[in-house]
């Protein structure tokens, strides 16, 4: 039962990091159709299966109760976001991924102080 939920929260963990990286990169290059993708679609999938139902509200809302009327709007309602669910991301541990990457045995020699 416990390595059932440490899959599924290491799963929820890496989903979001994913996830902010495709955010991240679609934002620096105003890609606005895959923000609006990603914000509508992929953040409310990450934030169901996380029980994130605030997160998932709020991307919602960006569409459905206040729709954007201009680029700046809208770009600022997904930095907002964006800023939601890097908060969301603090809350966790440090990544296995980041983990084994930044040990010191996976480093060459000459790196290792």
């Amino acid at each position: 039962m416990l390595r059932c939920n440490m899959t599924t929260s290491l799963s929820i963990q890496l989903g979001l990091e994913d996830l902010l990286a495709d955010l991240h990169h679609a934002r620096r290059h105003q890609e606005l159709g895959r923000l609006a993708l990603l914000a509508y679609c992929e953040v409310r999938s990450w934030a169901r299966q996380a029980g994130e139902t605030e997160i998932s509200e709020h991307s919602t809302q960006i569409f459905t109760q206040d729709p954007c009327v201009n680029k700046d709007d809208f770009l600022a309602k997904v930095d907002l976001l964006i800023a939601a669910l890097e908060h969301q991301q603090a809350g966790y541990p440090v990544s296995a991924a980041n983990q084994a990457f930044n040990s010191d045995e996976h480093r060459p020699r000459s790196m290792v102080t």
